[in-house]
């Protein structure tokens, strides 16, 4: 199969620097939509990913994130949301970065280069064949990426990759696959833009379904969410409030006493 790197060709938008700011809004929000229809071609592939992901996560298998850049800081971005809006252990659901925490914070490129190194990274979380492992990477070359979705593989290790190319090699190392092909970007070779925006949907769908199967939400409700601060304190008497048909002096004594929705839920349909 022929690997073409769609993500590094010319942009279809030439002389930005002479363009007004309505020009620029407009061709990248028309890039961005670019992004959507990409993502409507591979939902089945979305969802065939899921549909083997989450009996893993259902048997208390782990779900791991690897990437380098801004794929890579889109995982830890989407792993961290985890614990406060499902209630997880933060070992649940975990996003690995070429280059550790300082990569979050500033460009660390040469650590994207070391094939070896996510291995490495996921062995001191004892990675096993209970977990799944998604290896994300616009261009799909990454060999921080592409070397731990290998090495997962050789280790019967469950693996998927979104990725913006077709038949890149990280393609061959997932058993699971979302190619999302979005097209040249806006600004030429800048993935951190509509593929970055392709990635973190995915992801959005990828982590909220799973918790969804796994029994974190109820109706359309975070019943597990962690009540961290007061925005989340009021939100959760919202939730009593509406799921059990009570006021708020009764929400709030219910919140006070379980110091969970789950739990506030619960007890009180049992009272």
């Amino acid at each position: 199969m022929s690997f073409y790197k769609v993500t590094e060709q010319e942009s279809n938008h030439k002389d930005l620097e002479k363009k007004s700011v309505s020009e620029l809004v407009n061709a990248m929000h028309q890039e961005d939509n670019n992004a959507l229809r990409a993502i409507n071609k591979v939902l089945p592939n979305i969802t065939n990913l899921i549909e083997n992901l989450a009996p893993k996560i259902k048997k208390g298998g782990r779900l791991f994130y690897i990437g380098a850049g801004t794929s890579g800081r889109l995982g830890v971005l989407d792993a961290s949301e985890c614990p406060p809006t499902f209630g997880t252990p933060p070992e649940k659901v975990v996003g690995l970065v070429a280059g550790g925490i300082p990569a979050l914070y500033s460009s660390i490129e040469i650590a994207e280069d070391d094939l070896n190194q996510a291995w490495k990274d996921l062995s001191e979380y004892n990675v096993n064949k209970n977990d799944f492992v998604i290896g994300i990477a616009a261009s799909g070359t990454t060999p921080y990426v592409v070397g731990g979705l290998k090495a997962c593989q050789e280790k019967n290790i469950s693996t998927g990759c979104i990725v913006c190319n077709e038949n890149s090699p990280l393609s061959k190392y997932a058993d699971y696959k979302i190619e999302v092909i979005v097209g040249p970007e806006f600004l030429t070779g800048s993935s951190r833009l509509k593929a970055g925006t392709a990635q973190k949907l995915i992801l959005n769908m990828i982590s909220t379904i799973s918790m969804i199967l796994d029994g974190h939400v109820r109706g359309n409700k975070m019943i597990d969410m962690q009540m961290t601060n007061a925005k989340l304190n009021k939100r959760a008497r919202r939730i009593l409030m509406e799921e059990l048909g009570v006021d708020e002096k009764k929400a709030d004594e219910l919140i006070t006493e379980y110091k969970s929705i789950r739990s506030a839920i619960d007890n009180y349909s049992n009272e």
